[in-house]
């Protein structure tokens, strides 16, 4: 059984809450896909091999780094074609920072979005264009 990061627990007089990392990548990953704009995460050659192999992770294309209070988040990301960059990034990075702090309650420290892509429409599947 594969073993996942465990955030701090939060401790009350009813018990202990304890968050994965896993599901920090999971809202931040989801919240990202919401933003107009953004064509779909990038997770590069090992997320590509997953996919190949039938196994969806939501959290493909999401880095998070998580101390006791505080969440630092990485997001991969392709844009659709004639895309407002900049504008698309900080709506995402709102976003983003929302979902996860209203769900957590994380204070989320920064939202880096790394755009390393453009999707362009009508693009053909890669191996399928007629030559």
């Amino acid at each position: 059984m594969e073993e996942h990061e465990v955030l701090p627990a939060v401790v009350d007089d009813t018990g202990v809450v304890r968050i994965a990392d896993d599901v920090v990548s999971v809202i931040a990953g989801m919240a990202a896909i919401e933003v107009e704009g953004i064509a779909g995460m990038s997770g590069g050659i090992a997320s590509g091999l997953t996919e190949r192999l039938g196994i969806k992770h939501l959290q493909r294309g999401v880095k998070v780094e998580v101390g006791e209070k505080e969440a630092a988040i990485d997001l991969y990301v392709m844009v659709d074609y004639g895309a407002r960059i900049p504008e698309v990034a900080q709506r995402c990075q709102e976003r983003v920072k929302t979902a996860v702090e209203s769900m957590t309650g994380l204070k989320v420290v920064e939202v880096n979005v790394h755009i390393q892509g453009v999707a362009f429409p009508d693009a053909e599947p890669e191996g399928q264009r007629v030559k």
